[in-house]
């Protein structure tokens, strides 16, 4: 991919829309490309984590368990972040990310993360505020399920 593609991709994904093309230049030409065959795992489960990826072709499935207790989670589409907590704190993969189709995947690394946060303040700010509007969605949205798990008792 050339840096161009790698730019228009990440402007894709909704926690970077917001960043200038000078940021997301930085992310593009900081990020590794890799190839990921199929049935190739690119994390697995209880990894620990220091990255992210965006998946720029193919199709990636998160799965957890192993063998007769495995349950797919997720199937990860072009333009799909898959990490991104990585990005922002120490934490450990939650699932296994495993690749049905030839793919490709952009990782980008915690530390590009923290710096650019660090040298772009205003960019933690929007990121912050991007993330706490999410949060309360989905809080909203449990909320919502709430009175179903109260009547069954779980």
């Amino acid at each position: 991919m050339s840096l161009d593609s790698d730019i228009s991709a990440l402007s894709r994904i909704a926690l970077f829309s917001e960043l200038s093309a000078e940021q997301l230049r930085l992310l593009a030409f900081s990020a590794v490309h890799r190839e990921v065959r199929p049935d190739e795992i690119l994390f697995k489960e209880g990894d620990a984590a220091s990255s992210g990826f965006v998946l720029t072709d193919g199709e990636i499935v998160l799965s957890r368990g192993d063998g007769e207790k495995k349950k797919i989670v997720m199937t990860c589409d072009p333009g799909c972040l898959i990490g991104e907590l990585a990005l922002f704190i120490n934490t450990i993969r939650p699932a296994t990310a495993t690749a049905t189709k030839q793919s490709d995947v952009m990782e980008i690394n915690r530390s590009l993360v923290t710096r650019m946060l660090n040298e772009y303040p205003h960019v933690a700010l929007r990121l912050r505020a991007a993330l706490a509007n999410r949060l309360n969605a989905t809080i909203a949205e449990l909320g919502k399920v709430k009175p179903s798990f109260d009547r069954t008792g779980g």
